[in-house]
């Protein structure tokens, strides 16, 4: 039972690796000249929080992993809605009214 479960965690261990392998190259591929990027980015780092949920799975740390899991969504949409109201005049075509 204990090889079964070494096996399971090695696997899930391996996903996680090629789950952050693919995010990386996906980040460094993204080009920056394109309208709303973040938004891309952040569901792209999504990847990787599945990666880490994994990874914490595989190494018996169950309720950092739940914890993390119910949290993270909670993060990204912080995340996002910060970049959305931001005062940034390229992607954001709110900036300059004033009837907030």
């Amino acid at each position: 039972m204990s090889l079964i479960l070494s096996y399971i965690q090695s696997i899930l261990l391996i996903i996680s690796a090629i789950l952050i392998v693919f995010v990386g190259i996906g980040i460094l591929r993204l080009n920056d000249d394109l309208n709303n990027v973040e938004y891309a980015k952040l569901h792209i780092l999504g990847i990787l929080d599945m990666a880490c949920v994994l990874a914490l799975l595989a190494l018996n740390q169950i309720l950092i992993a739940i914890l993390y899991f119910l949290v993270t969504p909670f993060v990204a949409h912080a995340i996002a809605n910060a970049y959305y109201y931001s005062e940034d005049e390229l992607n954001n075509n709110k900036c300059g009214d004033n009837n907030d």
